[in-house]
């Protein structure tokens, strides 16, 4: 067998140097008719492979093919087992390879276009879920969320803590991140969030009403579609990989704060080897073409109506909070914001009750006011008592009802 640079050694010996035959066959090693084959040939020498052996595969091939065709998603592990019940006998190695080669072809992937964006046109929002719950005070955690959001454009990106997906959470956490960012973009893009999603692909009501408080625009996007924010699912994964590992948290506000600087000193200051530019120095120029955010931001805050009980207490979240005693019967508006809760009397405009929020679950929650003012309240009950009128009735009734 004469390779390629063997054929090429022969033909230069003979033909440039003018050595014969016989003693290009004793510097080579080679036979003279091996030799004159590789003179008389104008072509390098090429090799074809050996036909292949059969396969354990073989006898499976078509039931392979009807698996992929017919059971979306199915993966390697369940073909196996499915055909060994068959009879294969083979190793998972020829199986992985054979798939590797058949599943384009009766599965095709998903292919996807490189998206230019202009500055200012899309803001990509969604929830991201720390693996740890969050310290909330008094001992205990809690699962929180992250409402995150990144500009197509120059990939600058913020983050905002949340502890539930109601709306309220979720247009909070989209009025910080825009604060953070420090501009509007045209348009708002978010998956199928229960809350923001009226159905059909429509944004909801309170949703499309936030928009239009800010004068922005909106796009839902198909379900089970996260490819169509990869921009932002690509931030999920450095948040996973470069924020969570190795930090600790004392409460909310420090997780918070950590985030915030994260963004501000980490994420939005390196180099995106997406845009091959620093997002931070994109953003600049990118909020020339924003507009600015608005002095009022729509509001956040959940809003109720209840009448305060005799037992002068609200629950929220699990938890009681304690409303002015003096209020008992009166109609009060509750202002539930993430820093502090606030009940407001609906005729005459006082303050029912302030406090501050808090996240951790199944406590109480009592002004010194209010405890100060039920005590008052209970004790000029005891002096001044109260008068209770109770009728009488002649014994004569009771015997006439009940025979001896």
């Amino acid at each position: 067998m004469v390779s390629v640079e063997q054929w090429a050694e022969i033909r230069r010996m003979h033909r440039v140097e003018r050595v014969s035959i016989r003693e290009v066959a004793r510097r080579s090693g080679l036979h003279r008719a091996t030799v004159r084959k590789a003179l008389t040939g104008e072509e390098p020498p090429h090799y074809h492979p050996r036909p292949k052996a059969p396969s354990k595969l073989d006898p499976h091939r078509e039931q392979i093919a009807r698996l992929l065709r017919e059971v979306q998603g199915i993966n390697n592990t369940r073909i196996r087992e499915l055909i060994a019940e068959a009879g294969y006998a083979g190793s998972k190695t020829i199986l992985d390879d054979y798939l590797r080669e058949l599943r384009p072809l009766i599965c095709p992937k998903r292919t996807y276009q490189r998206t230019l964006y202009r500055p200012g046109e899309l803001l990509q929002l969604d929830l991201f879920e720390p693996r740890r719950e969050i310290p909330v005070g008094h001992g205990q955690t809690r699962r929180g969320y992250v409402v995150t959001c990144e500009l197509c454009f120059s990939r600058a990106a913020a983050g905002a803590l949340v502890f539930s997906k109601r709306f309220e959470d979720l247009a909070f956490g989209m009025s910080r991140c825009l604060r953070f960012l420090g501009g509007l973009p045209e348009t708002l893009v978010w998956d199928r969030e229960a809350a923001l999603h009226g159905g059909g692909g429509r944004a909801s009501e309170r949703f499309a009403a936030f928009c239009g408080q800010l004068a922005v625009g909106w796009r839902i996007l198909e379900a089970r579609d996260p490819q169509s924010k990869g921009a932002l699912e690509r931030t999920h994964r450095f948040l996973r990989s470069n924020f969570e590992p190795a930090r600790r948290f004392a409460n909310p506000a420090d997780f918070q704060d950590q985030l915030d600087r994260w963004f501000s000193e980490r994420a939005n200051p390196r180099f995106h080897r997406g845009i091959r530019d620093v997002p931070s120095r994109r953003l600049a120029h990118e909020l020339k073409s924003m507009r600015a955010l608005s002095q009022a931001m729509p509001p956040t805050a959940l809003r109720s109506v209840l009448r305060v009980p005799q037992q002068p207490y609200f629950r929220f979240d699990t938890n009681d909070y304690s409303l002015d005693p003096r209020l008992a019967g009166r109609r009060v508006e509750l202002h539930i914001g993430q820093r502090q809760i606030v009940a407001i009397a609906l005729d005459t405009g006082e303050i029912a009750a302030r406090h501050r929020r808090s996240f951790a679950r199944h406590l109480t929650f009592t002004d010194p006011d209010h405890q100060r003012e039920l005590e008052r309240l209970r004790a000029n009950r005891r002096r001044h008592g109260v008068e209770v009128e109770v009728q009488l009735r002649p014994l004569a009734r009771y015997d006439a009802l009940i025979p001896a």
